[in-house]
């Protein structure tokens, strides 16, 4: 199909209860399959699969899935610009992020990873400070703190009948997968505002399949290609179709429905789908302090998504302010 101009990303809001109900629900059903994929690896690790092999089928997969779906849709053309934003954003950011993301799986508890999984957005506005140097506020800082008190809580605490080094280990692998997250997140803000979803999302996985190249030679070995089993195949048909393919899609239109703000609080329902999927799965059991450490990460995510608001606001004011001095100023 041929591709077209890229068509600059409306700012739409919701015009009807209609639309409210659908957006919501399509964060939903995203984030349930982000929430479910977690203790699905964890099945697959390290019984039938490696972290390296998960990985090498999830990027290879998902860039077979948004190359032929773009053969049926409607796609625009990359400005030459963007294609260093995209392979820093695929080769270095998706990468990363899904392989530290499954290694971190092979030693820590599921529901530890799904809590330290609701970092990027504290991860993405240190980057905005550090090296944008966006102005921030103390009410962020107090979330960034308050956040990162959770995370703490989940990493230092004693596992009672497990290795507490292995837990440690995977879970500081999980807090750098949401570090590469949050760099693949701002790397590709620009673009994602340009391009439609599977334009660009085909680029970026082709883009991340060239470091994965490397991994291919340990593929063989997998113990999933030695079983007549349909359950590992089965889990793995989930990763491929689900939270790898169908949730980008959704998250897209959701957004311009019901806004990014709402969208960015449905990570915060994430631990609680991966608590209740790990259990019903049988691959972890809550204990008390993961509630608490949950429970302090949302408040300090909470903190920092209301000082975002209270940010814009006041620059809206300030715009609104200095449009009204000119107009009374030109009359």
């Amino acid at each position: 199909m041929a591709d077209i101009k890229p068509q600059p990303a409306p700012q739409l809001q919701p015009r009807s209860i209609g639309d409210l109900i659908k957006g919501n629900l399509f964060m939903l059903i995203a984030t349930i399959f982000f929430g479910v994929n977690i203790p699905v690896v964890k099945i697959l690790i390290p019984e039938w699969m490696s972290s390296v092999d998960v990985t090498i089928f999830r990027l290879g997969g998902g860039c077979i899935l948004m190359w032929i779906a773009s053969m049926f849709m409607k796609n625009d053309r990359i400005q030459r610009d963007d294609y260093l934003r995209i392979f820093l954003g695929g080769a270095v950011g998706l990468f990363l992020f899904m392989y530290l993301f499954n290694l971190s799986l092979r030693y820590a508890n599921p529901i530890d990873v799904s809590i330290i999984m609701t970092f990027p957005p504290i991860f993405v506005i240190l980057i905005g400070i550090i090296f944008q140097h966006k102005r921030t506020s103390w009410l962020e800082i107090l979330g960034i703190v308050v956040g990162f008190v959770g995370a703490f809580l989940v990493i230092v605490t004693q596992h009672a009948g497990e290795k507490g080094s292995d837990n440690i280990l995977g879970e500081c692998l999980a807090l750098a997968s949401t570090l590469c997250y949050a760099f693949y997140l701002v790397i590709l803000e620009k673009p994602m505002q340009r391009y439609r979803p599977v334009s660009m999302l085909r680029w970026v996985f082709l883009m991340s399949c060239l470091p994965m190249l490397f991994l291919l030679p340990s593929l063989p070995k997998a113990e999933i290609f030695h079983t007549v089993e349909w359950q590992p195949w089965a889990c793995i048909a989930f990763i491929l179709i689900c939270p790898t393919f169908l949730a980008y899609f959704l998250i897209n239109p959701a957004e311009k429905l019901i806004g990014s703000e709402l969208v960015s609080i449905y990570q915060y329902f994430l631990p609680v789908v991966a608590m209740i999927a790990s259990v019903i799965m049988g691959v972890a059991h809550i204990r008390f302090i993961q509630i608490v450490a949950m429970i302090v990460i949302i408040i300090g995510m909470l903190i920092t998504t209301k000082a975002k608001r209270l940010q814009r606001l006041h620059a809206s004011a300030s715009v609104a302010t200095d449009s009204t001095k000119k107009t009374d100023a030109s009359r």
